[in-house]
Formats: C-alpha cells, structure tokens, sequence
C-alpha cells in the first residue's frame, strides 16, 4: 500500500457485493468449463490427469470466497439505503489498473513462450511487485527491490516445481 492509503475511506458494500457477484459468475462458468473437459481416462489415464482439474478446483475457490464477500457486504449494509455511495475513481486507481493489466499482458503475451516458464514468471512477479512497492517512497526502496527479486525467483522456482512435479504439466 502507498503512504495515504490509509486516509482513502473504505468502499461502499455495495461495490463488494456487485463484486462478489461478477466473481461468483465467473467461478461457476470456470467450474462448468472445466467440468466439460475430457478425462483421459479412455487413454489409459487416470481421473486425476484430467486437465481441468486445477482450473475446476480454482474456480471453486473463487466462487467460496465470493460468497463470502457478498456475505460480509451484506452485513455491511449493502442492501440497506445508502449502501450504494459511488467511491471517488482518482488517477492513482487508473494508473494502478492500467499498470496490471499492462503486466499482466507483458507476462501472458511476450514473456511466456519466449523465455524460459520460471525466469518470465520471475520476472513478472519482481516487475509486479516493484511497481507496487516503489510508491511508498525513495526510503526503503532498494530493500523492496531486493525483497521482489527474491519473491519473484521463489516463486518461479516453486510454482514451475509444483507444475512439473507435481501436476505432471510441461511447461513452455
């Protein structure tokens, strides 16, 4: 989080409910496709190698936590009058989205398939934390790069370990 961030009041319930909806919408689509996919079973597999699995059991995840989202926006009072108070969009939020999506693209688009899985993934989880972390100020920021740079090689290790290991999934 930037320095301020704490003055920002918190958003109306409301936005976390039509939140929990749209994710709840996409979990269980997610969860349908992946229920779709075919077994393998009929090529001597096992149930377990069936591709959707690990996007079926995600999807799950989301779906649970959405509603747990939605649960806890109604508590809050987003179905109450009032619970729909529009929040500020600052140049900060669209910056911060645009630089995301901006990475996200980068990664999926260019860094996949051209390097190596766990050196892209690395280095889209270093250049996603930098960019976040480099707001708190010029104080601490050669310790945060640092701390990304052994974020992003951990996780580039362990998640193409547990992919290739563990899924049986070869990576690009």
């Amino acid at each position: 989080m930037s320095e301020g961030a704490d003055d920002k009041a918190p958003l109306p319930p409301r936005v976390d409910l039509a939140t929990a909806a749209v994710l709840l919408a996409l979990g269980l689509g997610v969860m349908a496709l992946a229920w779709r996919m075919p077994t393998f079973v009929e090529q001597s597999g096992t149930g377990l190698t069936a591709p959707g699995i690990v996007p079926g059991f995600h999807a799950m995840v989301v779906a649970v936590l959405s509603v747990l989202l939605g649960l806890r926006a109604i508590r809050r009072g987003a179905l109450k009058p009032g619970g729909a108070e529009r929040p500020a969009w600052g140049k900060d939020d669209a910056r911060q989205l645009g630089t995301a999506a901006a990475l996200g693209i980068l990664y999926a688009g260019v860094l996949v398939g051209t390097l190596p899985f766990w050196l892209a993934t690395a280095l889209f989880v270093f250049g996603f934390t930098a960019a976040f972390e480099w707001q708190l100020g010029p104080t601490g920021r050669l310790r945060r790069l640092i701390e990304a740079a052994l974020l992003g090689l951990a996780t580039g290790g362990v998640v193409t370990l547990v992919f290739e290991r563990i899924f049986l999934v070869r990576l690009p």
